[in-house]
């Protein structure tokens, strides 16, 4: 089922811009998540009813986040030999609703599997290889609602060029506040802000592309056969230890390592272990920088768009292993501390002077594996999103988009607040290798293991 929105916001009659922030990933695969209900115990629980509802309440989640509803549209300069982009927000499919079933899978075949179950990547819609220039043909977002025999899976597929996971976290919530809210009026207070950032001295004019032909900018990618992935929790108490242990030497109360750094940390000491490289190789970690934050003036949080770059880190395989966790804790501190506002402005100028889009595929395609890529952030607010009929989430999965050795993809935990689960993707052999790791699995702990 497609809807359609037609908003009476002027806002929504105007071409949707977009930055070069949003333009560098057109060549990404959708972002997908999903959320995991246990099917409600009681007498009167309908599926119907409770499908009815989440449509209605999408239909009118969109006329709040009407770019979701809209079409990619390319505009091509071929004697100046350039493109722009944008969303024509009354044009095109509207965003996809779909209702499907697998009977013979159970909440605990998804939660208790020893790694990610092939069968949880048939519950998300484009998920063929979609990337984001994709939205010129297909929806920008797709929910696909899965009934279990005893749960329900909610996943997203949503457009990577039309927002981050700070962004798709927001739509999120706002649809579960609209939906819980039954049919009745609602305030929602985080309204989505659309106004685009753009540098001094720039404006819309100056977002282009240098190509005239998909060809020149877009590569697909399949994820390679073996990959496994693994979800492992760290409760706060083992989290607790890890920032401890990495603070233990650090006496400048400005540099104190964080929570999600020392566990960033220990995660890229036991990644690269298990990989087993050479000492003299190059290894790094990248880290998902939310800019909203950093620009100048910063932007709101509910700035909607893509709005993130990544903090890279590099040292020698032999160095990384060698250094205590404070040590690399110290490596990763310094690199977010040295992120600051200037360096966002000076890398939104190089880009402006030599406009890219990213390839991942290209990176995948290379078979590197001396980088640990951690995306996401469990600051985000993914167990808040109750539904009436439903309650509250009780698991959070990816896709199979963008998938690579050494992504980590990091989620608020759900056993209580401060906990972290870290979804890691890695080769079969280093895979094993980091289960049989007695350091890490002494801080981390399965989900395979109910």
């Amino acid at each position: 089922m497609l809807y359609q929105t037609k908003v009476l916001v002027d806002d929504s009659k105007k071409p949707y811009l977009f930055t070069h922030w949003d333009l560098t990933l057109l060549s990404i695969n959708y972002s997908q998540r999903r959320l995991l209900f246990p099917l409600p115990k009681q007498d009167d629980f309908s599926i119907d009813t409770l499908l009815q509802s989440l449509k209605d309440s999408l239909a009118e989640t969109l006329t709040i986040f009407y770019p979701l509803a809209g079409q990619l549209v390319t505009t091509v300069f071929e004697d100046e030999h350039r493109c722009t982009v944008h969303i024509d927000c009354n044009k095109g499919q509207g965003a996809r609703f779909i209702h499907a079933s697998l009977d013979d899978v159970t909440v605990s075949d998804i939660l208790c599997s020893a790694h990610e179950p092939s069968v949880v990547h048939s519950l998300f819609d484009l998920s063929n290889g979609e990337v984001s220039y994709d939205g010129h043909t297909s929806p920008n977002l797709s929910i696909q609602v899965t009934e279990l025999s005893d749960g329900l899976f909610i996943g997203f597929s949503m457009n990577h060029v039309i927002c981050d996971a700070t962004s798709f976290w927001h739509f999120w919530n706002v649809w579960s506040e609209i939906q819980r809210a039954n049919g009745k009026p609602v305030s929602i207070s985080n309204l989505p802000v659309y106004e685009r950032w753009y540098p001094d001295g720039y404006g819309p004019n100056d977002v282009f592309l240098p190509f005239i032909h998909p060809d020149e900018f877009i590569s697909r990618y399949n994820p390679p056969q073996l990959l496994k992935e693994k979800l492992f929790r760290f409760g706060l108490k083992e989290i607790q230890k890890l920032k401890s242990k990495a603070n233990e030497h650090i006496h400048d109360p400005n540099n104190k390592i964080s929570s999600f750094q020392a566990v960033a940390a220990f995660l890229w000491k036991c990644i690269i272990r298990a990989n087993g490289l050479t000492p003299e190789k190059a290894t790094h970690c990248s880290l998902a920088a939310n800019n909203r934050s950093r620009v100048s003036p910063p932007l709101p949080p509910n700035y909607f768009g893509n709005s993130v770059n990544t903090i890279l880190t590099t040292t020698t395989v032999g160095e990384l292993l060698e250094l205590s966790l404070g040590q690399v804790g110290e490596l990763l501190n310094k690199s977010v501390r040295n992120y600051t506002a200037k360096v966002v402005y000076d890398n939104t100028l190089k880009w402006y002077k030599s406009p890219c889009v990213n390839r991942f595929g290209a990176l995948a395609d290379s078979g590197v594996n001396d980088i640990v890529l951690i995306a996401s952030s469990p600051r985000l607010d993914m167990y808040g999103n109750e539904f009436v009929g439903l309650g509250k989430p009780i698991a959070v999965r990816s896709g199979c988009g963008n998938k690579l050795p050494g992504l980590v993809t990091a989620y608020a935990g759900n056993q209580g607040p401060g906990s972290m689960d870290f979804e890691i993707c890695l080769t079969a052999d280093c895979m094993n290798n980091l289960e049989s790791d007695v350091e890490f699995m002494d801080f981390a702990s399965s989900y395979g293991s109910c």
